[in-house]
């Protein structure tokens, strides 16, 4: 699976005169090397739920992991729209990035063992996963495993140039 390219937009309203659209390419490899990011999901009576998690970005869609009981897994039973951040806790330097898609269950376990090679080559041998029957192992419990293909992806540049660029899928 692999994405068109997105349609990328500076926002002029929120971006300093000399900033300049940040291609793509360097969104998702940020996407790529970000070790936490804060997923945010709707409980089913409509509160937010916002957690942090290590994901994994493969094949143009973000990969996480939760326990078939937490409050995630629950509200992604009922409502699969999500929004997954990554970026610094500063106001004047880095790049923060806002993805936000619908988390879509991944069960083929073929496309699960390549994830959890992929979780244990970023994270190290604690996130060392078996997968059978279309879910991750690990110790005395399981996981399910979502993916999340960008929407809509907002980033913003902090520091000189301020900036925020928009990428539509």
């Amino acid at each position: 699976m692999t994405h068109d390219e997105p349609r990328t937009r500076l926002d002029k309203r929120y971006s300093d005169p000399n900033a300049t659209a940040v291609p793509w390419s360097r969104a998702s490899a940020l996407l790529e090397s970000a070790e936490l990011f804060w997923i945010s999901t709707v409980r089913p009576d409509g509160r937010p739920h916002v957690t942090p998690l290590p994901a994994v970005w493969s094949e143009d869609a973000l990969h996480f992991c939760t326990g078939p009981e937490e409050r995630k897994a629950l509200n992604l039973a009922a409502n699969p729209h999500v929004v997954l951040t990554t970026g610094t806790n500063t106001w004047d330097k880095g790049y923060d990035l806002v993805v936000e898609g619908e988390a879509v269950r991944v069960t083929d376990d073929g496309r699960l063992r390549a994830l959890a090679a992929a979780w244990e080559a970023k994270y190290g041998e604690f996130w060392h996963f078996e997968v059978r029957e279309g879910s991750f192992h690990h110790g005395g419990g399981s996981a399910l495993v979502f993916s999340v293909a960008p929407r809509t992806v907002f980033g913003f540049g902090k520091g000189e140039p301020f900036s925020q660029t928009r990428w539509r899928f």
